[in-house]
């Protein structure tokens, strides 16, 4: 078992062993496919890397695992091995670059069928070696159905992301919704805006309908706005990360400032915070509710 966790240890660094350390855990979710939820995971798991942060991309999206396809790494085994007992943490998770970790999903419902005890208890004690890690992105399936509510319920901060079209609007709301119910603050990216006064405009109107019908205790806040770049299209073909592709572009320029907007508020927030903050610890909470 410690040989096995290793590789893992090396990967995440040295972190400190007095407790001081906080693995942030932010879910990105939408109400509908297609509106680029795991393109916005993917770079913002990799502005946080380069700047230094150790990050691990966990692909939750239960039936449509697919960030090996975009990341464009090659994976043999998915988490749903290591709950099978064919294999360990350390096995399945890949280094994508240095400080950028993806821990593969599994593209079926079939991970929800196991609930062993022991293989369980084995997988925590593993997933000790990640406990170094500064953020765990959760890239969840589309839609608020009851598996991807649990990450939600699990995170830190749950962004949601939408369009400017009016039925990925209205998903959206309906995420909003019935994520309310666990969470009293959620953020949003508005994808593919023309400009930051239509990206306000819309999350304006969403944000009056929510205060309308759920009422004013949910906080609902703009994180930031992705500007509509032919870039991104391309680059998503190519599977590359276009703030890899083009870091000077508007569109990666949007990018590093929804990340500023996110670290800021999560290490105020942190300052309040005093429960465990490990990965073992956020996967028990998981499993637990499975």
């Amino acid at each position: 078992m410690k040989n096995q966790a290793n590789k893992l240890k090396t990967l995440v660094g040295q972190k400190p062993t007095d407790g001081s350390h906080v693995t942030h855990f932010v879910a990105i979710t939408s109400g509908k496919g297609g509106v680029g939820k795991s393109t916005i995971s993917t770079n913002m798991a990799n502005i946080l890397s380069k700047n230094g942060y150790k990050v691990a991309l966990f692909d939750a999206d239960i039936g449509l695992a697919n960030l090996d396809v975009i990341l464009n790494v090659r994976i043999q085994k998915t988490l749903l091995h290591v709950l099978k007992g064919e294999s360990t943490l350390e096995d399945i998770v890949v280094e994508v670059k240095p400080n950028l970790l993806l821990i593969p999903g599994e593209s079926g419902d079939e991970i929800l069928k196991y609930n062993d005890q022991f293989i369980f208890e084995r997988f925590f004690q593993e997933a000790k070696a990640l406990d170094g890690l500064d953020f765990l992105i959760i890239d969840t399936g589309a839609g608020i159905g009851e598996n991807t509510q649990i990450f939600l319920e699990a995170a830190d901060e749950v962004i949601i992301v939408t369009v400017p079209d009016p039925a990925a609007i209205t998903d959206a709301y309906a995420t909003i919704k019935v994520t309310s119910k666990v969470k009293d603050s959620l953020l949003m990216v508005l994808n593919m805006a023309r400009n930051e006064k239509e990206a306000i405009m819309i999350f304006d109107k969403i944000k009056k309908v929510a205060h309308q019908n759920i009422g004013t205790h949910l906080n609902l806040e703009l994180l930031g706005k992705l500007s509509e770049d032919k870039g991104v299209a391309r680059s998503v073909k190519q599977r590359t990360l276009f703030t890899n592709d083009a870091p000077n572009s508007l569109a990666s320029s949007d990018m590093k400032k929804i990340v500023n907007n996110l670290v800021y508020r999560l290490e105020r927030k942190v300052l309040d915070d005093n429960s465990s903050r490990s990965f073992g610890n956020f996967f028990k909470r998981l499993m637990d509710q499975f």
